[in-house]
């Protein structure tokens, strides 16, 4: 029987721990590791996007426990997320009221600031979307904001402004 080795550069290791971070996600992650990293599109893409989708899958499964301890231990913590999902509640759960999880998938999937998959994990707690419907809006999300992203990293889609 033979193993098989698999090569993984510092440069795959680097985009996938970029791609982990809130701030950067697959939209920063993914045109450093083609641009900066010299990787090719399709390994960018699958360390872009699997680092990407590790964080919030763990939050969509626990973030409803960390917040309840939190809750429970922290006065100021609970008046401020009790207002905080309360706010985001009244302006915004018409859109997921008709589209359910296609609003978070469409969420995910705009890349711009303060969207994305983490901003995706909050927004289905915040919403009460069960883990079975917004894995698979935060994965196809995630999917095309990463297929936008190295269009335009590429030159393939062009920005009316660039």
């Amino acid at each position: 029987m033979q193993v098989l080795l698999l090569k993984i550069s510092i440069a795959e290791i680097k985009t996938f721990f970029i791609a982990m971070l809130p701030v950067f996600e697959i939209r920063g992650a993914l045109p450093i590791a083609l641009t900066n990293f010299g990787l090719s599109f399709w390994p960018a893409f699958l360390w872009s996007f699997i680092g990407n989708l590790i964080p919030p899958i763990f939050f969509v499964f626990f973030l409803d426990k960390i917040t309840q301890y939190l809750s429970h231990r922290n006065y100021w913590f609970n008046r401020f997320f009790a207002w905080l999902f309360e706010r985001t509640r009244n302006r915004h759960s018409r859109h997921f009221e008709i589209w359910g999880p296609l609003a978070l998938a469409i969420f995910v999937a705009i890349p711009l600031p303060l969207t994305g998959a983490w901003s995706g994990a909050v927004a289905a707690f915040v919403f009460g979307i069960p883990p079975k419907q917004a894995i698979p809006s935060i994965i196809v999300g995630v999917l095309i904001a990463g297929l936008i992203v190295g269009a335009i990293t590429l030159g393939v889609l062009k920005l009316p402004f660039m």
